[in-house]
């Protein structure tokens, strides 16, 4: 594949995929904060879409599907930790 169509494609999928990566960089920081703060229900919400945004990382082939369930598995741990107290 020469260079310059190489690039033109790196331009459109870096600017496809930006989104995505940014809005699920957020929802999981959230869903962090969330847990932290305390607040059961709330966490609950914000962990269920940071899971949302992780499947969909996912699906699109931002995240490896390994650090998708590692990520999602660290969160939940937390969340029922959350739970349990």
């Amino acid at each position: 594949m020469p260079a310059a169509k190489a690039g033109r494609q790196s331009i459109k999928n870096a600017r496809r995929n930006g989104s995505v990566r940014t809005a699920t960089r957020t929802s999981i920081a959230k869903a962090l904060r969330s847990v932290e703060s305390g607040n059961v229900e709330t966490a609950t919400t914000s962990v269920h879409e940071a899971i949302r945004s992780i499947d969909l990382a996912v699906r699109k082939g931002l995240m490896h599907r390994n650090a998708g369930a590692r990520r999602k598995s660290r969160i939940s741990i937390q969340l029922n930790k959350l739970q349990n107290t």
